[in-house]
Parts: structure tokens; sequence; C-alpha cells
């Protein structure tokens, strides 16, 4: 299988085709173009944000001579809200196979307050229940009579997701899955120790940042932060009285958190191009140290409030960017109350040709997606087709004809007690979102008929 990826950032796009095999993923090829129509994770001009899309997606064309059979595009965390829900269901069998598990997430995403403005992205289980017994990793195969599941559910802004479709679109591509930027971020450079201790994975991009806590199976948290490198040319420039493209470069070649020395260097005023300035650098470090250190306190602010800054036993993991300035470790380590700090470019474990454009930071979402379109995503997961995923291999089913459960009033509520699978397979699953398959019969006729049917 060949997948696409498409990482739509405020300060670039980056498309990557690689191939899928039994080895591995090996990248054939990417392209980068700057971002238009973009503003800090919100797109303002469809027509630009297309024209980069397109330009980005040729590039990679090029270089990697093949056509591919999947798109998997990112979504800024500006668009998303989040909320928790819980689903139960009855076991009739006895034996929990897939189908169990599918219809008790179902169940949860039936039972989650979603505001109507809002359409789900990912439903991601973060805890099992079998019977009495709690904190059940994966209850496949288990023996029990009731199954319980809590979620967390990333939901994002119908308006601004269709806005995105439509830049896809025009840029000729057909989406099959559109994953969280920060999510895809996680899922390049977190290990499992990390997720299993408790981490939270900060995302400091070009003109965002996505916080991301994970929490044994699963995220339990995410939030946006409408800041990232971006503020810090512009503060520069502002202080320096230079040109943007001026500040950029100065970020690029002095950017530094530690005041260590007292160089002069010279840089053009802004609106005159025939005189300049003698900026000292530890100014320069001032004006970079300043915004940073801001950056980090209200993400800090955000760790607190998410109430799970005391089961952080891997810390914190810093991607992205703005990871590349000196001294950004060191000053994290001291905001996040002496949490063990790392910073993380992309896993290239089990990644074959990954260009050296793709090993830095501000790769890490576009490598993130190529994961995810490859099989690397929770064990169980409900995607943004409404589709469960569950582990790495997919196997898409059609459903059969509605079965009678034991429990009348839960299968009025949630009608997907299929029959998908052979519970002796070794196969792993998507299954499809059986909800958008009901029949169009008024919701009393249909109770009316189950409860003849019983009888």
């Amino acid at each position: 299988m060949t997948i696409l990826s498409v990482d739509i950032g405020s300060t670039k796009v980056c498309a990557i085709i690689a191939q899928k095999s039994n080895d591995g993923i090996k990248i054939l090829g990417a392209g980068i173009a700057k971002s238009q129509g973009i503003k800090k994770g919100i797109i303002t001009n469809i027509e630009l944000a297309s024209r980069a899309i397109k330009h980005a997606i040729n590039d990679a064309k090029r270089v990697a001579g093949t056509p591919y059979d999947k798109v998997v595009v990112s979504i800024s965390g500006a668009y998303t809200k989040s909320v928790d829900s819980y689903g139960v269901v009855n076991v009739p069998n006895k034996e929990i196979g897939i189908k169990e598990i599918n219809r008790a997430l179902q169940m949860a995403d039936h039972n989650a307050n979603i505001p109507h403005e809002y359409e789900k992205l990912h439903v991601l289980p973060y805890s099992f229940k079998v019977d009495e017994h709690p904190n059940i990793d994966d209850p496949l195969g288990m023996n029990g009579s009731r199954l319980e599941v809590q979620v967390h559910i990333i939901t994002v802004l119908k308006s601004s997701l269709n806005n995105l479709k439509k830049a896809i679109k025009s840029a000729s591509l057909e989406i099959d899955n559109i994953v969280l930027n920060g999510y895809a971020s996680s899922i390049a450079v977190l290990n499992e120790d990390e997720k299993e201790l408790g981490v939270a994975m900060i995302d400091l991009g070009g003109a965002t940042s996505n916080i991301i806590i994970h929490l044994g199976n699963s995220i339990r948290y995410n939030d946006f932060l409408g800041v990232g490198s971006n503020n810090i040319t512009n503060d520069l420039s502002m202080a320096l009285h230079t040109p943007i493209g001026a500040a950029e470069r100065v970020k690029i070649e002095y950017g530094s958190l530690k005041s260590d020395s007292d160089d002069i260097i010279e840089l053009p005023t802004i609106g005159d191009e025939n005189s300049s300035n003698d900026v000292s650098l530890e100014i320069i470090t001032n004006v970079i140290y300043a915004r940073v250190e801001e950056t980090l306190m209200i993400i800090a602010k955000s760790i607190e409030e998410s109430g799970f800054d005391d089961q952080l036993g891997a810390g914190i993991v810093l991607t992205g960017g703005m990871t590349k300035l000196d001294g950004i470790r060191e000053l994290a380590q001291a905001i996040f109350n002496n949490l063990p700090v790392r910073l993380a470019k992309p896993n290239e474990h089990n990644i074959e040709g990954m260009f050296d454009t793709l090993k830095g930071p501000e790769f890490s979402t576009s490598i993130g997606l190529l994961l995810y379109g490859a099989g690397h995503f929770t064990p169980y997961e409900m995607d943004s087709n409404g589709k469960l995923r569950y582990k790495d291999e997919m196997i898409e089913l059609k459903p059969k004809k509605e079965e009678i459960g034991d429990d009348v009033e839960e299968q009025f509520n949630n009608s997907i007690d299929d029959d998908l699978l052979n519970d002796e397979s070794d196969s792993n699953y998507i299954i499809d979102d059986l909800i958008g398959e009901r029949s169009n019969e008024s919701a009393f006729k249909k109770f009316w008929n189950k409860i003849t049917q019983l009888f």
C-alpha cells in the first residue's frame, strides 16, 4: 500500500509518499511548500491553501514516481474541542469479541454531549472494565457479562472541517483520514514507556503550539495555543526595528536562550534600505527568552488546569521547530517544576529512506501522519470516518443483519449488535459506522418491532 501524508501547517505544507510493506515503511518522495491562506492553523483563503497543498504534492509525486492508494491529512488543534464519555453494554455470549467492543464505543459515542456545530474526529478509549474488573488493557477474548469503556472524544468545528475538505478537493485529492496534528506528532515522537508512565507532548510549531497528554492506553487531554516561533520573529522585528526577513535570519543564526556573548551585529533598518543598526547579541537573546518563557508558562498553566499534572511520570517531551533554540530544554525544566524534559525528533524506527530534511523536529507531524496511515495508532479507535480501528492491520467487514440482544433498552438506544467476525480470527479490524446505516423507520416502530420479536 502506498500512502500520501499531507501536513497542512501555518508555515509550511509537507507531503510525503511512502510504501508500506511487511518490512516496514519506505519513503519514496517528499515535497515542501510555503503555506498560503493559513494563519495560526486556520484556513483563511481556500484557493491559496489549495495552491500550496498542490505544490507540495506535485513535488512529492515527481520524486516518488508512483501513484498513491491512501491520503492522510492533518487538521489544526485550533478547530477542536474535546469531551470525555462513557459506554456500557451487555455481553450476550459471555465472551468479548470485536463486535462488543464496537458496541461499547458506539454507546460512548452516542452518550457524548457534543455541540451540534461540532463533528467527531477521534473517539479514543482510555479505560475498559469487564464486570467488576477495572483497568483492563485489552478486553478482546475475555469472559464477562458486561463491558464498560471510558473514551476521550476529539471533535472539530464542522465549518472549519468543510473548509479543509474543500481545499484538499481543490488540490485534486480524496481524503481517507483526517488526524489531529498533535495526535500525529505524538505518534512520531513518544515511546511506549513514556505513554505508560504518563507524558505531556508539546509540539512548538511555527505559528501554533499543540499539547497532548498521554496516559496509559490513550490520549487523555489535548489543547492548542496560537503562538509559535513566528512570534519570536515578529518580536525581534519590532524590538530591533528590522524587516521580518532579517529578523528571521537572526533567529535562525543567533537564536539562543543563553546570554553568553556581547558581540555586536549589524542589521538593516526597517523602512530604510540604506541605513543599519548595531545590535548586541545579548539584546537578541533577551527578546527570544521573553517570548519562549511566556509561551512555556502558558502551556504549563494549561497542563496544570488539565488535572493530570501530577500523573506525568515521564515528564515533558518537546518537539517542533522552536526546540532548535539553544537552551530551551533547561528553561522548560525550570518552568515545568523540574520534571524531566526530552527534546524529540521523529522516530526513524522501521522507516527506510528518511531524507535528511525530514529528520528535524519540525517534521514530527508529517512523519506521524505517515505512521498513522500505516497503522500506528492507539489499540482501539473510532477514526474520522466513524470506523473502528484495531491495532495495526485493517480489514473492513460489511455488517450482517441486526441481531436482538438481551437488553432491549440498550438495543433501542444503540442498534449495532452485528455479527462482524469469527472470534477465532487473528485478523485486526476496521468496523463500519453502523449508526449511519440504520433504517429510516421511526424510533417507536423500531422499538415496537423489537418488543414483539421477544415474545
